[in-house]
């Protein structure tokens, strides 16, 4: 008679880091311990909230340095950002189950596929504003001497607008002191032909300084007189017109140099992104490639949902369901007895009460 020889027992043993990757999945270890056909299915899924997170916590250091420049309070951000980002991902990725029709889990799951590509998105821009940083910071100073050209042209506008009252009084007053030499340069002119005696509908033609040219040159003196009256008249007035738009150009010029200085900080999260906007749409290469790193990092974000999507039920999704139906018919075997034994003390009640 042949005896037949015993099996040998296959131990299967999870080391440390497989055992971290199936927490990372969020997979329940106590099951996934009884179902080691399911481990390298949940490690992957694992390992993939594990590097999203990863991705998530320098894409989160690297905005944030953009927009506070301190390496302590970036690294801080990057952390809690990363961690919740991959507390998120667990829930998204524990929260599909392998129950029903697949039409059914495919609709259960929507909203959670929307939302990781969503956070592939959020992931994702950071990562390209590094990626494309020498790129972006070209197009910075290009926005920056732009918004400079435009400033300037406003602080032109604002100085023809602030001062225009101030030189159009002035030129009034120059265009009448203008007058009051004219007068004069005439007065000296006609007087000149009288002393040389040159025939004019002025002048009476005789050589000298006779009764005509004394009474020219007294016209000529007292037009000298007007011109010095009314330029001392005004002097006063100009000094204060000229004052006035010095100050306009003082506080116009202050006003510009500190506006400058933001523009030249114009290097924060945002600007960066309007940056890669405006690259985008001056290159179609530049446009191409972020749009591939924003689809991977979608991608990546959707995979684990996607996997546990289309991966057959496994022997951890029926342990899973009869575990969980489990607890369901123990509370619902409590509440019911509770319910009777509630009902049983009342109508007891009921029955002493009437005795």
């Amino acid at each position: 008679m042949k005896v037949s020889q015993p099996q040998p027992v296959i131990s299967h043993r999870m080391n440390w880091f497989q055992k971290f990757l199936l927490i990372c999945s969020g997979g329940n270890i106590h099951i996934l311990r009884k179902t080691p056909s399911e481990w390298n299915k949940f490690a992957g899924i694992g390992g993939i909230v594990l590097f999203t997170a990863i991705f998530a916590t320098l894409s989160a250091g690297y905005a944030m340095f953009t927009v506070f420049d301190d390496i302590w309070i970036s690294v801080a951000f990057a952390i809690v950002w990363g961690l919740m980002i991959f507390n998120l991902d667990r829930y998204i990725v524990s929260s599909i189950k392998k129950t029903g029709t697949w039409w059914n889990q495919l609709l259960m799951s929507l909203p959670r596929l929307i939302l990781a590509a969503f956070l592939g998105i959020i992931i994702s821009k950071p990562l390209e504003l590094k990626i494309f940083e020498k790129e972006v910071n070209k197009q910075l100073n290009t926005i920056i001497q732009r918004n400079k050209t435009q400033l300037q042209a406003e602080m032109n506008g604002r100085i023809m607008q602030q001062s225009g009252p101030f030189e159009t009084e002035k030129k009034q007053i120059a265009a009448r002191a203008a007058d009051y030499q004219r007068a004069y340069d005439s007065a000296a002119v006609e007087l000149e032909k009288e002393i040389l005696g040159k025939q004019s509908g002025l002048t009476s033609g005789k050589v000298g300084f006779g009764t005509n040219a004394k009474r020219k040159a007294e016209l000529k003196e007292q037009r000298r007189q007007d011109l010095e009256n009314y330029q001392k008249s005004v002097a006063p007035r100009l000094e204060y017109l000229d004052k006035e738009i010095s100050k306009v150009y003082t506080n116009i010029e202050t006003e510009r140099n500190k506006t400058e200085t933001f523009e030249d900080k114009f290097n924060g999260f945002a600007a960066r992104l309007q940056a890669l906007d405006e690259l985008g749409k001056n290159s179609a290469v530049i446009a191409l490639a972020a749009a591939f790193i924003m689809g991977l990092f979608i991608t990546l974000e959707i995979a684990p949902v996607l996997v546990k999507l289309i991966s057959a039920a496994g022997p951890y999704d029926y342990l899973l369901e009869k575990t969980e139906n489990d607890y369901w018919l123990y509370s619902k075997e409590k509440i019911e007895k509770g319910n009777a034994g509630t009902d049983w003390r009342i109508e007891d009640f009921k029955d002493k009460l009437g005795n």
